[in-house]
């Protein structure tokens, strides 16, 4: 019975007994339902990140969606406003001529007036003084005379024609 004395031998024993008293304890059996739990747990929670990942999948494929239709929005008002500031452009253009067209009229107009009121000022002032040229060379003629030669002839052919 040298086994009984040998250290070793014991520790088997023990070793045997500590998992035999496991097994009456149920202790695996707890042990792999304590495994088979957190397998369930673990099974859920990558079943909710493979929902997780296919929900965002879908929500990044709305954004893109969204963006691609902003974009295209975008496009469009931007076509839009290039037109109606083209549109604006060329009104505006047409607008400034006629109004220059209308101001050079008026300037026109104003310069046929002021021309006209200038050469009847100058007729005026012209016919002024020819009566002025007539009045003083008539007023020499006569004063050395007593009497205008043509009065004088006037009256002669007046006086013809009542005889």
């Amino acid at each position: 019975m040298d086994f009984l004395q040998n250290a070793e031998f014991w520790v088997a024993v023990g070793l045997f007994v500590f998992i035999g008293a496991l097994v009456f304890a149920k202790v695996p059996g707890m042990a792999m339902a304590q495994l088979d739990a957190r397998a369930i747990k673990i099974r859920a929670e990558l079943d909710e990140a493979v929902r997780l990942r296919e929900e965002a999948a879908a929500l990044l494929e709305q954004i893109k969606a969204q963006r691609l239709e902003t974009e295209k929005l975008a496009a469009e008002i931007l076509a839009s406003a290039e037109s109606e500031a083209t549109r604006l452009r060329a009104e505006a253009k047409t607008k400034l001529a006629e109004t220059i067209k209308r101001r050079q009229d008026l300037a026109e107009r104003k310069i046929a007036i002021a021309e006209a009121q200038a050469a009847a000022d100058v007729k005026a002032a012209a016919a002024d003084l020819a009566a002025q040229i007539a009045e003083q060379v008539l007023a020499a003629r006569v004063k050395g005379l007593k009497s205008d030669p043509l009065v004088d002839a006037a009256v002669a052919q007046l006086a013809g024609r009542f005889q």
